[in-house]
Parts: C-alpha cells; sequence; structure tokens
C-alpha cells in the first residue's frame, strides 16, 4: 500500500516537471536614472590650443555610492559611473560656469565631446563622454558611450546641482542627478602642456585595461 502512494507521489511530481513551463532569460536591465553622491573634476586649460580651439577643457566624474577608490588608486566597488571626458567653456574659466551643455562635436562653449569608440595600433578606446555600468556580477558590466542631450549645472552657495538628461548608444534615455556641498577640482594643465600628450583615466579595478 504504502509503495503504490510513493509511486502515485513520484508519478504527480514528474507530470508536474514535465509540464512546467521554461521561461526564455529575462533581460537584465540596467539602471536609467541615477543619484550621483560623490564627484571631482579635473582641469586641463587649453588642450586642443595646437588644434585652434582656445577653449578651456575640463573632465568631470561623477559617482554613485557604493563606488569608491582603493588602496591601488583604481575605482571599486559597484554602481554607475559617468564620465564627461571633454567639456568646453570660456578660455578665462577653470572650472564650469553655470549653464546647460549640450553632447556636440563643435568644440564651442557650453559643450560635452560625444561619446565615441575609437581605434589606434589596433586597440580599441573609448573617448568623450560614457557611463559604465558596473555591477555585482561582473559579466554584466558595460560601457554605453553618450551620443545626445546635455547636463545642467547651477550652484547655490556652496552647494552644487547637477542634472542629467543623455541619450546613450543603445538609444537609452538615461537621466542623473547629483546635489552635493562640492565637487574638487584639480588642475592637470601643467601636465599637459605637449602636444598628444594621452591624458590618464581611472582605473577599474579587476579590468586589465581602461575603458
Amino acid at each position: 500500500m504504502r509503495s503504490s502512494i510513493l509511486f502515485s507521489i513520484l508519478s504527480l511530481l514528474l507530470l508536474f516537471s514535465s509540464c512546467k513551463r521554461h521561461d526564455p532569460d529575462v533581460e537584465y536591465k540596467y539602471p536609467t536614472a541615477s543619484e550621483f553622491s560623490w564627484g571631482y573634476a579635473e582641469y586641463f586649460g587649453k588642450y586642443y590650443a595646437d588644434y585652434d580651439i582656445n577653449k578651456s577643457v575640463v573632465s568631470l566624474s561623477l559617482f554613485t555610492d557604493s563606488l569608491y577608490i582603493n588602496d591601488d588608486g583604481e575605482l571599486d566597488g559597484y554602481g554607475q559611473y559617468l564620465f564627461l571626458e571633454d567639456i568646453f567653456s570660456s578660455p578665462s574659466s577653470m572650472f564650469l560656469p553655470e549653464g546647460t551643455y549640450n553632447i556636440s562635436g563643435s568644440r564651442e562653449s557650453f559643450t560635452i565631446a560625444k561619446g565615441e569608440i575609437t581605434e589606434i595600433d589596433g586597440i580599441e578606446y573609448t573617448i568623450g563622454a560614457y557611463i559604465y555600468f558596473i555591477e555585482k556580477n561582473a559579466q554584466y558590466s558595460k560601457l554605453e558611450t553618450i551620443i545626445g542631450g546635455n547636463f545642467t549645472l547651477s550652484y547655490d552657495n556652496s552647494n552644487y546641482y547637477i542634472l542629467c538628461n543623455f541619450t546613450l548608444s543603445d538609444s537609452t534615455q538615461y537621466t542623473g542627478q547629483l546635489n552635493y556641498r562640492e565637487i574638487p577640482l584639480y588642475d592637470e594643465s601643467v601636465n599637459y602642456l605637449e602636444l598628444g600628450v594621452p591624458r590618464k583615466k581611472l582605473k577599474i579595478a579587476g579590468e586589465a585595461i581602461n575603458p
């Protein structure tokens, strides 16, 4: 009697198992909005002066709160890392004046260089504006260049307000904001006076090369 009951139960389990619907793999979802909690800016002076571009150039890096710089000087943790490599402003500006900065290839004041992937000697490099999604599961980490949109910068006493509205290379509409009391500015202009000297980028922990 007991064996027949066990047989019936096993038969039912096998039936349910065979009838179970196998859903396709769920697409991994990346955030389309971020609240940045810290960052810094780097001033490169008239970096493109030898190309007759008489504009000050600033790079801006913003991070969500689970990212940090480790003891090796690398970016560690997980979250979103926004990097705007070339922000152009007036020749007299060391930091960025208030206003709206648009993604553009014009290199005029109040523009940001469009994100692109270029190849030099068989090696791919990312230049311009991009966002790096650094995930807990490293196989899902990815970089998307920024191909359109803008960000608005304003100040209130010592507080910085940044609101981003960008179009990513995969057509995602991405927004981000930062409300912070201060963004440190590092003067790197004396290190890049020679034409063609490449700028160092923040290395991502665990990666062989910079993005």
